[in-house]
């Protein structure tokens, strides 16, 4: 345009700027009417940059100055909402358009404004990310699979995808759900692969991550925020339905689909682990894949710049967190999925706090710990004896020696008596209630009158509490004597032996 005006200037005629210029002698007529009749001056015009040049003589398209583009900008508004409702189209919308307004755009003019303007409507930002900032995790949306070695069966699994987005360093490995342990499973193998803990982790609005979606305060997993407590980083989830907010890890879910899915189609594999050694495989792959336009793969971009900014591992694994509020029953345990817990009896009737982990019981009472407890799967009792009352110890402390300690203590004939009844071959919890009884009678009888029936009850081995109680309530004391007992005969010559009774003959 500045060769046509300066050729223009130096007297060129029209036909002679066209040859040199080699284009036609309309465009050169076109160009020289809108210099008259805008009565611009050729000089000031040369001094101007060529965009500014441009719009001299290109005002802009015209097609938005048409009336049909102003009878559609004013219905915009309407076609957007519209076109959100279930099972509406754009074919619909422009039917019902052009019955309204039968000299309107065709249906792909139509289309095309209509595309031009919601994308105006929504513009994007470029983000800025910075070394051992953030970390992107994400699922999946299709599912990678191996086969049951024993029954053949199609196991399906959910693909667990993260990456740094500085380095755009990825990291992937099927877990067999999205559940929160699957999940935290993964995130914890995520950092040891890393090797370090980046500030943030930016998670989808999976329940695992995110109890409650919101775009302002969204209620976090209590086990991911434990998670994160564990780790020392802080969880800043994306936006409800907004995923460019991780487009990242987005992407990076795309890639793999080619670099991980599509290479592992035609293997078969028999377990989760190596499954998960296969993708890890293609995964370095396509780290140590040299980028477009970049002249360093993800790999040497996130040994070099930035691993080393992460933080450190914490020493001690993360042990995913339960939370319980059971009521203390009136034994003094806690119910934990179908295992019961002592607690000190003084809270019996009151709720506590319990957080377990697989292998250990913690349980809170008021904002204190009141007793920890190694973890059992047996669904039986787990009892500290210093939790139970008084009365409650004495009753699990009982033995044949706790017994014979007791009576000494209380009288000779009771503990020669006792003696006489734990030599019984019985099991000895069998005999407890019989000294409890007995204990009972020593209470409520005379001294004097007890001594006599132990003394009795030895002499015979009477080992029936019922027995002993029979002889106090009838007064028996007073006819049972010592010397009533029969004593066994001594040996003498008058005993016939064996080879008695084996003649055939018996001889009187």
């Amino acid at each position: 345009m500045k060769q046509l005006l300066r050729l223009h200037t130096q007297g060129y005629s029209i036909k002679a700027i066209a040859r040199t210029l080699n284009i036609s002698k309309n465009t050169v007529k076109s160009y020289l009417a809108k210099l008259q009749s805008a009565a611009l001056d050729p000089q000031e015009l040369l001094q101007l940059e060529d965009p500014v040049l441009e719009t001299r003589f290109h005002s802009g398209n015209p097609a938005y100055k048409d009336p049909r583009y102003i009878h559609f900008k004013g219905k915009l508004e309407y076609l957007s909402k519209e076109l959100k409702k279930i099972g509406m189209t754009k074919k619909l919308l422009w039917d019902e358009y052009i019955l309204g307004f039968p000299q309107g755009y065709a249906y792909s003019q139509f289309c095309f404004h209509l595309h031009q303007q919601l994308v105006a409507r929504k513009p994007t930002s470029v983000l800025s990310h910075e070394p051992a900032d953030k970390l992107f995790v994400d699922f999946a949306g299709k599912q990678i699979s191996y086969t049951d070695r024993q029954t053949g069966e199609i196991i399906s699994c959910q693909l667990f995808v993260a990456c740094l987005p500085f380095s755009d360093y990825a990291f992937a490995m099927a877990v067999p759900s999205q559940r929160i342990g699957d999940f935290l499973y993964a995130l914890s193998c995520c950092l040891k692969e890393l090797g370090g803990v980046p500030r943030v982790l930016v998670p989808d609005n999976l329940k695992s991550a995110i109890v409650k979606a919101d775009r302002y305060e969204p209620e976090v997993n209590r086990s991911l925020e434990d998670f994160a407590n564990h780790y020392q980083m802080s969880v800043v989830p994306a936006r409800p339905g907004r995923p460019r907010d991780k487009s990242l890890v987005e992407n990076q879910v795309k890639l793999l689909y080619t670099r991980v899915y599509a290479r592992l189609r035609n293997r078969q594999f028999f377990d989760l682990a190596s499954l998960n050694q296969a993708i890890s495989e293609k995964v370095r792959e396509h780290n140590q894949t040299r980028m477009q336009r970049k002249d360093y793969c993800r790999e040497e971009r996130f040994l070099a710049a930035e691993k080393p900014l992460l933080s450190e591992l914490p020493q001690q694994d993360f042990e995913l967190k339960h939370y319980c509020e059971p009521k203390v029953a009136s034994n003094g345990h806690v119910s934990v999925q179908k295992h019961f817990y002592s607690v000190p009896y003084t809270l019996i009737g009151s709720k506590v706090k319990v957080i377990y982990t697989r292998s250990m019981v913690s349980i809170y009472a008021e904002g204190k710990q009141v007793a920890v407890h190694i973890r059992s799967y047996s669904g039986g009792y787990t009892s500290v004896k210093e939790h139970l009352s008084s009365a409650n110890q004495a009753w699990l402390n009982r033995s044949p020696e706790y017994y014979l300690e007791r009576a000494r203590y209380k009288s000779e004939d009771l503990y020669r008596l006792l003696e006489i009844i734990f030599q019984q071959d019985r099991y000895p919890e069998q005999l407890y209630r019989t000294c409890d009884g007995l204990f009972r009678l020593h209470r409520n009888t005379e001294a004097e009158k007890f001594t006599r029936v132990c003394r009795i009850a030895v002499q015979h081995r009477i080992c029936s509490y019922k027995a002993i109680q029979k002889i106090l309530e009838n007064n028996m004391t007073l006819y049972l004597q010592e010397e009533s007992i029969e004593h066994p005969l001594p040996a003498h010559n008058n005993i016939r032996g064996k080879e008695y009774y084996i003649q055939s003959t018996i001889h009187f």
